[in-house]
């Protein structure tokens, strides 16, 4: 029997990237996705050991719901990957509450809670990893997207919590900061060509290197809490807004 392992957001961009290295490592992929039926299931079809499960993370409570449907009926479930996110503008001057209400569900609460569900409910004899895909903002705000920003900083906070309240040392809980790695928001091809080299090494990141790290943090080899930031060094400068406007200045 494989080791499951289940990805938010798989159907398409980076939850997809993600999907397809754990499938080509071993892994049973559970696609969860919201409204990309069609292409979450042509992946699972693609993939040698997959399934796709629909739920809309604005309900909490469905997700919950979800996990636990899971973990009844997988017996080897090791991994829970956060990874969907909404990526809304908002700024600091004009903060959007409906904005900021959907960051908070979506990108926080629900999968915090969908985490404490798995950490309580998955069956697995080698420890259970949660793995958040936070943003290199953690570390390099800046006004841009500012609801985004706050929903991502109350969830990488839930990461260095969950990781004290455990009591199985086996199980870890990790997050991943990402930096400009796909085209966001409204950008064109060129523009993300020039945006996804302001980064210290001035190269674009290739989405394969989050799942590569993804994989790496699946085997626990790192202490509960830690969090890999895969940005190329974005995170080590100081950018005054969203590297797309920075792009286009």
């Amino acid at each position: 029997m494989k080791p499951a392992v289940l990805i938010t957001g798989a159907a398409r961009r980076i939850g997809a990237v993600l999907a397809q290295s754990f499938a080509a490592s071993g892994w049973h992929v559970v696609i969860h996705y919201g409204g990309s039926r069609d292409a979450a299931q042509a992946l699972a079809d693609a993939l040698p050991s997959a399934e796709a499960v629909h739920c809309d993370l604005a309900d909490g409570d469905a997700a919950v719901a979800m996990v636990e449907s899971l973990a009844m009926r997988l017996p080897d479930w090791r991994v829970l990957v956060n990874s969907a996110a909404v990526f809304r503008f908002d700024d600091a001057s004009h903060l959007a509450p409906a904005i900021l209400a959907e960051a908070m569900a979506v990108n926080a609460q629900t999968p915090t809670r969908m985490a404490q569900t798995f950490l309580r409910s998955a069956r697995t004899s080698g420890g259970r990893r949660v793995i958040n895909l936070t943003d290199q903002k953690l570390a390099n705000p800046n006004p841009d997207f500012f609801s985004y920003t706050m929903a991502k900083h109350a969830f990488a906070a839930a990461i260095r919590m969950l990781a004290m309240a455990q009591d199985d040392p086996a199980d870890r809980i990790y997050g991943i900061a990402p930096g400009a790695m796909m085209a966001s928001w409204d950008q064109q091809p060129e523009e993300h060509e020039l945006s996804g080299r302001m980064n210290l090494l001035h190269r674009l990141t290739d989405p394969s290197e989050l799942a590569d790290a993804a994989l790496f943090l699946s085997q626990g080899w790192l202490a509960s809490g830690e969090t890999l930031f895969v940005d190329s060094g974005q995170h080590l400068l100081a950018q005054p807004r969203d590297v797309l406007y920075l792009a286009r200045a």
